[in-house]
């Protein structure tokens, strides 16, 4: 017999040793369901939480991406044009690689950009035009397969030309979507990325262009409006080529922060459990819950989503009547919050409908229900 005394639940047992096994036994389990379900945690997971809250202190705070959220996004307005709200540009897609470079895009449309060009290779084209009338297409890129040795300089200087002329009207580029690994691509994009450099053009770099970056350093470092966003295999390359050491697991924050500056202080969005954001001078965190599903082009759209951002961002820090609060934040990492809170929650409400079905495509059609949720168009 058990008898309960007072809220401490203290137990005074009357019965068998045997018996008082078995039903310490059964009350500890209890005891552990209900504190797993209330979501608390034994004392040494706890003592090991608050170890690792005192290390971060000081070094990573999370964000308040609501905030941030509602405060970059421009409101509707009658008197605003077309292309005001955002113009973006991918440059990515080749003969494999369809789907990345147009979720990208259409995630910077659903989001609340104008206009959402993609620069992809002549094979790639008609396919990423058939999946939206939406987007602005350029066949402009080529392939090794397709170009002779003796023809390689001459079409080149034509891609660069033919991207060059519309690179003032983008307010960000994102690099990588779908690009592929071929040689003579890779170096037309390069060339395509030192352009956006001179015309101050912010740029997001995902996917194979983070392959490019990685093995080209220079084409990024000390861009301040450079943003990466590498997955753990990429991050871990990025760790190896610059700071010549492993991924530190226990000291994250410190080590993304070097990072960061040894890139010469571009923004770098390490993708996780929770996506890490630091430019070399701060970190900053964003843990809203997302989804456990995971399945391919969710990084897509995140690189779209933070160029929208991004550009937004720049315009309200600009502005005169800019939110003081964040007056002082470096625009790519607003963009980077504004974008990582965005995907998580979107995700999160797509799985929620879809479960283990989730695509990609279902996410995206959150984006604007998402968005509508935190900050209302009217």
């Amino acid at each position: 017999m058990i008898v309960k005394h007072g809220m401490n639940c203290q137990f005074a047992f009357l019965g068998s040793k045997k018996d008082f096994m078995l039903a310490s036994s059964a009350i500890f389990r209890r005891q552990q369901f209900l504190i797993r379900s209330l979501g608390g945690c034994t004392n040494q997971t706890h003592q090991k939480r608050m170890q690792e809250t005192r290390a971060l202190s000081g070094t990573s705070l999370e964000a308040d991406a609501e905030h941030i959220l509602r405060a970059i996004t421009p409101t509707l307005d009658l008197n605003k044009h077309k292309g005001q709200a955002g113009k973006i540009a991918v440059i990515g897609g080749c003969r494999e690689y369809t789907g990345a470079p147009y979720f990208a895009a259409i995630s910077a449309l659903k989001i609340g950009a104008d206009l959402s060009h993609v620069f992809c290779t002549k094979d790639a084209a008609p396919v990423i035009k058939s999946y939206s009338p939406e987007l602005i297409v350029h066949p402009v890129l080529e392939e090794s397969y397709s170009v002779r040795d003796e023809d390689k300089l001459s079409i080149s200087g034509k891609i660069l030309a033919e991207v060059d002329k519309w690179m003032e009207r983008f307010d960000c580029l994102v690099v990588g979507p779908g690009l592929g690994r071929d040689p003579f691509l890779l170096d037309c994009v390069s060339k395509i990325l030192k352009h956006a450099r001179q015309s101050n053009v912010p740029i997001v770099i995902d996917g194979d262009g983070l392959f490019l970056v990685t093995n080209s350093l220079d084409l990024v470092s000390g861009y301040p409006l450079a943003v990466l966003t590498p997955n753990v295999n990429e991050y871990k390359r990025l760790i190896q080529k610059v700071l010549n050491c492993e991924v530190n697991e226990q000291d994250t924050h410190e080590q993304l922060l070097a990072l960061a500056k040894g890139v010469g202080g571009v923004t770098i969005l390490q993708k996780g459990k929770s996506d890490l954001i630091s430019d070399g001078v701060t970190v900053k965190s964003v843990s809203i819950y997302g989804s456990p599903r995971r399945c391919g082009g969710q990084g897509d759209i995140l690189s779209g989503s933070v160029a929208v951002f991004l550009s937004w961002a720049r315009q309200h820090l600009s502005a005169a009547e800019g939110d003081t609060s964040i007056s002082k934040i470096n625009p790519t990492i607003l963009g980077c919050i504004a974008g990582s809170a965005l995907m998580r929650k979107a995700a999160s409400l797509a799985f929620q409908n879809k479960k283990r079905s989730t695509l990609t495509t279902d996410i995206i059609e959150y984006l604007g229900t998402s968005l509508e949720d935190i900050c209302p168009a009217c």
